[in-house]
């Protein structure tokens, strides 16, 4: 199974709007599509997206859409709103993708950051790995279990990069 890991776009703090309800700004949207095109272009095209149901997650889905599967179908859920690693998990478990699958779950930090740490086997070579910016996208395969430090970086990337 491949996962991919993914933080949302960078949003806009209008300070008017709550959490849940922020949008992309400009820079975010034109990110969304520069990873969609990277995600494409290296063949990562993903069977199942798991979504944060929040706004910006919402955004950043439909900025990748146009690079992926027309018949991707994602589900945005509650549940990968601000979610921490064991319930990104969870979300992942309770869709039993199958083992030759490649999933996307798109959800905010700090959680989606430290689950793409926890899983790794080996760090990607990259600066930004542990801050995992806005975009921040890492490729992750398991050959068997999804488990902590099983799985195989195939990639990682930030938008600032394309």
């Amino acid at each position: 199974m491949k996962l991919i890991l993914m933080r949302h776009m960078k949003s806009d703090w209008d300070g008017m709007t709550s959490d849940h309800a922020r949008p992309l700004n400009p820079r975010g949207r034109a990110s969304a599509s520069k990873i969609g095109f990277w995600l494409e272009n290296k063949g990562f095209l993903p069977d199942l997206a798991l979504v944060s149901d929040s706004q910006r997650t919402r955004e950043t889905f439909d900025g990748l859409a146009p690079y992926l599967s027309q018949n991707l179908v994602p589900v945005f859920t509650r549940a990968l709103y601000l979610a921490e690693p064991a319930a990104i998990l969870a979300v992942l478990a309770a869709h039993k993708p199958a083992p030759t699958s490649t999933v996307l779950l798109l959800a905010h930090n700090p959680g989606i950051a430290a689950l793409a740490a926890t899983l790794v086997e080996e760090e990607p070579r990259h600066p930004k790995f542990y801050d995992y910016p806005t975009g921040a996208t890492t490729v992750l395969e398991f050959d068997g279990e999804i488990a902590p430090h099983k799985g195989k970086p195939l990639g990682f990337v930030i938008p600032r990069e394309l």
